[in-house]
């Protein structure tokens, strides 16, 4: 709601090149208790007063010698972007008056002045601009909160998720009913964990704990975005990313291996950094799963899948420092990767399985786009 107050603080400016008609209207707003009311009897100096003072109405006369007022309305169309032109036309010539609301002009006063009409006009214009002025404040600030929160969600969902979700009202009311799951016929799945992390973290302080699980975790998140994979979620200090989808890759595998690498690599240069030393163990499967995401207000975007306890057991029964990959993966990886055999071994709720130790790379990796990008 605006207020009278409000209104009498408008910005207002007169130009008439008679210095009659501007003394008598100056005398008019001033005793109606308008503050700020400035003049002009110079057409010419209209856009270049403006520009500096915005003002929230400018009362124009069309008949000036030199520069009508249609040519000053024309320069400020170049000045008020929006479209919104803050004009009240003074005018003796009636034809005059629907060329002028045509050319942007808001309202007009007939000549000679009816002071109560000026008044009526010039309250009720002030009113509309300060109106118009809020609202588009308001649209402003809805802007702003709009993409404050979309940032949001595509820093907890893929790219391609946060697509499909945003723009519905209903996810703020807590009224999103959609179910949002896709099934993936081969992905790959990569766990990371810090070795001895239990005894690590009884020896330093919460403060020393979170800062080292965030730098890791962080250079673990840029490699995500460099190698192509999608982040699912840490879990304590075990870190989960997948290749593959949203958008389903066909090299979701080789993307996976070259994550895993490049993690050995960056926790190398982490404890030339740092001076706690520790080691990770990687453990890598490939093969079918769904994913979609989870919650109403606090949205997970998660996967599920025999080949995420799969990738989860090749971690818990891997060797610090090495990155150990099932049967599936490697013969998904294709010849660029340096594999060793490990044999069968034991996995918990899978029995005897045929493991390898992935070594290293044949040729340099190449760069991936974005997981949540269309490849």
């Amino acid at each position: 709601m605006i207020n009278t107050s409000d209104i009498l603080k408008a910005n207002l400016l007169i130009v008439d090149d008679q210095a009659a008609n501007v003394l008598l209207l100056e005398r008019l707003l001033r005793g109606a208790g308008y503050l700020r009311v400035t003049s002009t009897q110079n057409p010419r100096e209209v856009c270049e007063l403006h520009r500096q003072n915005h003002y929230d109405l400018i009362l124009l006369d069309l008949q000036m010698p030199g520069l009508d007022g249609f040519r000053v309305m024309e320069g400020l169309h170049e000045i008020e972007a929006g479209g919104y032109l803050p004009v009240l036309v003074l005018t003796a010539q009636p034809d005059e008056k629907l060329r002028a609301l045509k050319a942007g002009a808001k309202d007009f006063i007939s000549k000679p002045f009816d002071l109560a009409e000026v008044l009526a006009r010039v309250h009720n214009l002030l009113e509309v601009r300060l109106l118009h002025l809020e609202t588009k404040k308001l649209y402003e600030q809805v802007l702003a909160e709009q993409k404050v929160s979309e940032r949001l969600l595509h820093n907890v969902l893929p790219h391609a998720i946060a697509e499909r979700l945003k723009g519905r009202p209903e996810i703020m009311a807590d009224a999103f009913t959609e179910v949002i799951a896709d099934s993936f016929p081969e992905v790959t799945v990569l766990f990371a964990d810090i070795v001895g992390f239990t005894e690590f973290s009884e020896g330093v302080s919460a403060e020393v704990l979170v800062d080292v699980l965030n730098d890791i975790f962080t250079r673990f998140d840029s490699l995500t975005d460099h190698r192509g994979l999608e982040k699912i979620k840490t879990i304590g200090d075990s870190y989960m990313a997948a290749s593959g989808l949203p958008i389903p890759v066909t090299d979701h595998a080789e993307r996976a291996a070259h994550m895993a690498l490049d993690m050995l690599e960056v926790m190398g240069q982490f404890n030339a950094q740092s001076p706690h030393q520790l080691e990770i163990r990687i453990g890598i499967s490939t093969g079918a799963a769904v994913a979609g995401v989870i919650g109403k207000r606090k949205f997970v975007y998660d996967l599920w899948g025999d080949v995420v306890n799969t990738a989860s057991r090749m971690e818990s029964h891997g060797v610090a420092g090495r990155i150990q990959i099932t049967d599936a993966t490697r013969a998904a990886l294709g010849l660029p990767f340096l594999l060793e055999p490990r044999g069968a071994i034991d996995v918990t709720g899978k029995g005897r399985m045929n493991t390898w130790f992935l070594n290293g790379r044949n040729m340099p990796a190449p760069v991936q786009p974005l997981a949540s990008t269309t490849p």
